[in-house]
């Protein structure tokens, strides 16, 4: 799984490096037994693959083994002129990030009209969030499932026609739109091509499609992911899910309906009948504590996580 993530990755690079140029996989996964290659060779597990470009021009070859770099291949050399050997490490070796994020410095707009970045956000801030008709609503932050500002990780970033760029982990739910069908959906954000629309947040206020020019593999240090009530959120005015991993907003929508009710009881239980005063204080103890946050995907969207496995076909998840 990691080295076709890696693949997915690599594939945009070589398309924004080279735009008539696609990815050529010439080798991948043998079965044991043959030994086409080496007795050990990584081509046996799944984690090894030789590639070129389709055009099969060598000249290209030193540009492709960097880019096979970038994507985050563990082992990339020339195993001869014809072809680049790209492998990954074992599960073993790594940890997989398995939750979906924004850039720590990705910003939001909040309901007071001023703009936040990921990671000044607290919880209890309102931000612009996607009603499910599609519409412009702000919408309270309840926890972060995720949220490590020091952790190092690859994102996609994408920039529409009229420049707005969102940066987000390749397993993040993006909105989009389908102009043929006229309807909106969800898709993990490495499978979003050129061309297609997302929605953007203009100056009318409203959410519209725009179109992708542009895509690109990135690394960014410092990793946040905010869940509102309504589980979307408008990112550097993209329309964003708040999940990943899980091809279906609705499901993992339902599947955190337990935290969104714990959130509506706390809220019960503390009204905010209070006076302004006390609001600020409060307020400002939230933002002293911001630092205490836990570094790392929350215990309940890590239990999920772990489940999926089991409960949830492979086409279902990322």
């Amino acid at each position: 799984m990691r080295c076709k993530d890696k693949l997915d990755i690599l594939a945009i690079s070589v398309i924004n490096q080279w735009p008539t140029t696609r990815l050529r996989v010439i080798e991948s996964w043998d079965e044991d037994g043959e030994y086409l290659h080496g007795k050990n060779s990584l081509h046996y597990e799944g984690r090894a693959v030789d590639i070129t470009t389709d055009d099969r021009d060598t000249s290209k070859y030193g540009m492709l083994a960097r880019l096979a770099v970038e994507a985050g291949f563990d082992w990339v050399y020339y195993e001869n002129r014809d072809y680049i050997h790209c492998s990954v490490k074992s599960d073993s070796f790594h940890t997989p990030h398995d939750s979906g994020c924004f850039t720590k410095d990705s910003i939001v707009l909040t309901s007071n009209g001023s703009t936040k970045t990921m990671s000044d956000l607290i919880i209890g801030d309102r931000v612009l969030s996607v009603n499910d008709r599609g519409e412009p609503i702000f919408s309270e932050i309840i926890l972060f499932m995720d949220r490590n500002l020091e952790q190092t990780e690859q994102f996609i970033q994408l920039t529409t026609e009229n420049g707005a760029v969102l940066t987000v982990t390749p397993a993040h739910l993006v909105m989009i739109w389908n102009p043929e069908k006229m309807l909106s959906s969800y898709v993990f954000a490495d499978q979003i091509t050129r061309n297609d629309q997302v929605f953007v947040h203009d100056f009318t206020k409203a959410l519209r499609p725009q179109r992708v020019i542009k895509l690109e593999t990135v690394t960014r240090k410092g990793v946040v992911a905010p869940l509102t009530r309504a589980g979307t959120i408008v990112v550097n005015s993209v329309a964003a899910s708040c999940y990943a991993i899980v091809n279906s907003q609705k499901l993992a929508h339902w599947s955190l309906a337990p935290m969104r009710l714990w959130s509506s009881i706390l809220s019960y239980m503390h009204p905010s009948n209070q006076s302004k005063e006390t609001v600020k204080e409060e307020k400002r103890k939230k933002r002293l504590d911001l630092e205490r946050y836990e570094s790392g995907v929350h215990w309940y969207a890590k239990a999920l996580y772990t489940i999926k496995d089991y409960v949830l076909p492979i086409t279902w998840r990322h």
